[in-house]
């Protein structure tokens, strides 16, 4: 179960002195309590993805506003959290593993340029985690322009 990887990774790195990793991987888990928490149940694999997933997002913010602020020492410690993180994501889809989930969700549904809120919501669904949101919106535009 990814939960008890997470735990298991987090108790490696303190032994291995690795504070860094520590943080960042405390940092996750009390995100995920806090989700469990609000929603009042254990989370399920998909749900705590849907968790690193935002996490990784946070530090993306953080790390793009460190190097504008021109602070590389802490844009250095935010890019080393976002690779740890990407170890609990499962393999991301390739751009044209992508097309042929959009090719195919506009094939059954004839969907037009109007469409697009649609097709994404479809195609978000299948690919459950496994592209970034924009990558699969560009996608979806040049798809339907075409």
């Amino acid at each position: 179960m990814l939960f008890e990887q997470i735990n298991t990774d987090l108790k490696n790195a303190m032994k291995a002195g690795d504070k860094q990793t520590v943080s960042c991987l405390r940092m996750l888990v009390a995100a995920i309590k806090n989700k469990e928490i609000s929603l009042r149940k254990t989370l399920e694999e998909q749900e705590i993805v849907s968790v690193v997933h935002s996490v990784i997002n946070q530090h993306k913010d953080s790390y793009e506003q460190f190097k504008k602020g021109s602070r590389e020492d802490l844009a250095i410690i935010e890019e080393h959290s976002i690779n740890v993180l990407k170890n609990y994501l499962p393999q991301e889809l390739t751009d044209s593993e992508i097309q042929a989930i959009v090719n195919e969700v506009i094939a059954e549904t004839n969907a037009t340029k109007k469409d697009f809120g649609m097709v994404m919501k479809t195609v978000m669904s299948k690919v459950a985690g496994k592209a970034d949101g924009k990558r699969i919106n560009s996608i979806v535009s040049q798809s339907l322009k075409a």
